[in-house]
């Protein structure tokens, strides 16, 4: 929260800026950098998609999302580490298990998972959406196997094995005794109470969907954009702020047609305490690569890949160019770059060990 609040203050410190076209002077306060801060997030977003672009084969992809059921939602707030884990583990094992299999698929295939935490209204829901290549390469590794145009694998098939495989996680995971219960949850330390509590679990239908292919690679990156670094909300989506609270916009998937799109107040702490619901663990990650994609052997893997599909490899000509070409400030006048006049030092240190009182 002090990031947040900090954000492009003088409280971080900053510099003054002259454009060399035109004079223009202005100053320009540090970003905290926070990957929960809804402001710091643009320029890394525009270089991590400038890093995929390279990644991207001439095949259709699909986009897959993976949700928790409502109970499990409720207790992976208190192990946000272990369940988010286990979410990417099970979507990702899905996959590629399912893919591999020569009555689906028969393929070996990659994929890039976003972890998202919120619903449009900020409540915790947990899920993790998924672009995948529409297909693979064959087990051998001989040649390139493609899905059925418009069709990724069978939802039902997708469903069934993550749900299995979750619920055999988070059984492990109550076992090893990695999970903590509070409050109303509390009674689930009990191993017979857990397993109880899960039995309904097995018995429901687990919530996975496949979107239609999009259209085209640049349709992938206009959705990775959008997906990849955002926050549980976005300053563009707040509306309204005084005494009574805080007015946003939110989407309501249940209500048909335009009534979908609402407007909500949230008082000033009910806001805080929703925002602060999807913060994740320290040295967490949230966005994942798998199978083809893994960052241990991606570009072997890609590289091999266009060789199957006949496609040119990038050259250095057709390769994303680095955004350090481009200048770091702009004037807002006259669109020419601006430089650096002077910094401006923080009035005192950001972070650092408490200070400690002298013994008497």
């Amino acid at each position: 929260m002090s990031a947040v609040e900090q954000c492009r203050s003088a409280a971080l410190g900053g510099h003054v800026l002259r454009c060399g076209a035109c004079q223009h002077s202005q100053i320009a306060y540090n970003s905290c950098r926070n990957r929960h801060c809804p402001k710091c997030q643009g320029r890394l977003a525009r270089q991590w998609l400038q890093d995929r672009e390279a990644d991207l084969l001439p095949v259709e992809y699909y986009h897959v999302v993976f949700t928790l059921p409502a109970p499990i939602s409720e207790i992976a707030y208190t192990n946000k580490a272990v369940l988010y884990g286990l979410l990417f583990q099970a979507a990702s094992e899905t996959l590629l298990s399912i893919a591999a299999d020569p009555k689906h698929l028969g393929a070996r295939i990659g994929a890039t998972l976003v972890l998202h935490t919120w619903g449009s209204a900020m409540t915790h829901h947990p899920h993790v959406h998924g672009i995948v290549p529409g297909g693979g390469m064959s087990l051998d590794g001989s040649r390139w196997v493609p899905c059925k145009r418009g069709f990724f694998l069978s939802v039902r098939v997708l469903s069934r094995r993550f749900r299995t495989l979750f619920l055999k996680g988070i059984s492990d995971a109550h076992r090893q005794g990695q999970l903590q219960f509070f409050g109303e949850s509390a009674a689930l330390a009990d191993a017979h109470a857990f397993q109880d509590w899960l039995k309904p679990l097995w018995k429901c239908e687990w919530v996975v969907y496949a979107k239609r292919p999009f259209a085209g690679p640049d349709a992938v990156l206009a959705y990775l954009s959008r997906y990849t670094h955002r926050v549980a909300i976005s300053n563009s989506r707040l509306v309204a702020m005084d005494d009574s609270g805080i007015g946003l916009r939110w989407k309501d998937y249940r209500a048909k047609g335009r009534t979908k799109h609402k407007t909500m107040t949230l008082a000033p702490g009910e806001f805080i305490r929703r925002f602060l619901l999807h913060v994740l663990p320290s040295g967490f990650h949230r966005i994942r690569h798998y199978g083809l994609l893994a960052n241990g052997h991606r570009r072997e893997q890609i590289a091999l890949a266009r060789d199957l599909l006949a496609a040119p490899q990038p050259t250095p000509d057709t390769a994303p160019q680095s955004s350090s070409l481009e200048p770091t400030f702009v004037c807002p006048h006259c669109g020419a770059p601006m430089i650096v006049i002077d910094i401006l030092v923080p009035p005192h240190r950001q972070r650092g060990p408490p200070l400690r009182l002298a013994s008497t």
